[in-house]
């Protein structure tokens, strides 16, 4: 999972830098798209693998993984990678609380409820269209481990239900993604630049932390899944402190803190 986070919030700050040519929502698809290309060079699957349930699992996997992603730059690009990440990390949570049993449970939930209000509240004020995407990626985060569990039976049938999945999420959101593009002349990279950014960012957004939660939910299931990201947020705030010199504030610190006391208190 630490591994998952440097890769993951490495390709995020390279998305921020992409910001300023593309769309938060494009550069999204692109990750899904790039993503989707690498892994069929390297998976190879049937056609089989496109069609019937297993098909419609991958594709729903595929789908919900490219709304989290479009969600979740959106709120990057309005607020602090931690911050983000912080609120979004809510999805998990609940995914975590659904199997609750104990007070300590509960007091873990209610942690990381208050940890969230004092986050979203400490940039509300300036900017509720993040906080709100951010929330938005939190519900999407939620489906991606339900979805994402129901293709991790095997190490074979993750890596191909991941080809199959983004690969479907490339092609029906591909009008979408037309509408974004802005057009080469409003551009300032070449051709070229373009398209290597967006298979770096596939690779170290994608493949390898999304090949690693498919390890993950094997090994852990669900629910502690849902715990273990907890390192997300503490990762994502260095992260974006190192890359982007995003510092935040106390409260925003007091928040990423309390939710992460609240996994604490989580046990498998």
């Amino acid at each position: 999972m630490v591994l998952n986070g440097l890769s993951l919030y490495a390709g995020a700050a390279l998305a921020v830098g992409l910001f300023e040519q593309f769309s938060p929502g494009l550069v999204a698809w692109m990750r899904v798209a790039a993503a989707a290309v690498i892994l069929l060079v390297l998976n190879r699957p049937g056609i089989k693998a496109f069609l019937g349930r297993t098909g419609f699992n991958a594709a729903v996997y595929g789908v919900v993984t490219l709304a989290m992603n479009i969600t979740f730059y959106e709120a990057l690009a309005r607020l602090p990678m931690g911050t983000a990440v912080a609120i979004e990390f809510l999805g998990p949570v609940v995914v975590a609380a659904l199997g609750s049993r104990t007070p300590r449970d509960w007091v873990s939930l209610l942690l990381a409820g208050v940890g969230v209000v004092i986050i979203s509240g400490a940039q509300w004020a300036g900017n509720s269209t993040g906080v709100l995407f951010a929330l938005a990626a939190a519900v999407m985060w939620a489906l991606y481990i339900l979805t994402g569990n129901r293709i991790a039976g095997n190490a074979a049938s993750s890596r191909t239900g991941m080809a199959v999945g983004f690969t479907w999420a490339a092609i029906l959101s591909l009008p979408l993604a037309l509408w974004w593009w802005p057009g080469l002349d409003a551009v300032d990279l070449e051709p070229v630049t373009i398209i290597g950014l967006a298979l770096g960012l596939g690779v170290l957004s994608a493949v390898i932390p999304y090949g690693l939660d498919q390890v993950v939910l094997r090994q852990a299931g669900p629910s502690y899944f849902a715990i273990l990201l907890a390192i997300l947020p503490i990762t994502a705030a260095v992260m974006g402190t190192i890359a982007l010199g995003q510092w935040l504030s106390v409260a925003e610190v007091i928040g990423i803190a309390m939710i992460v006391a609240a996994v604490a208190l989580r046990r498998p």
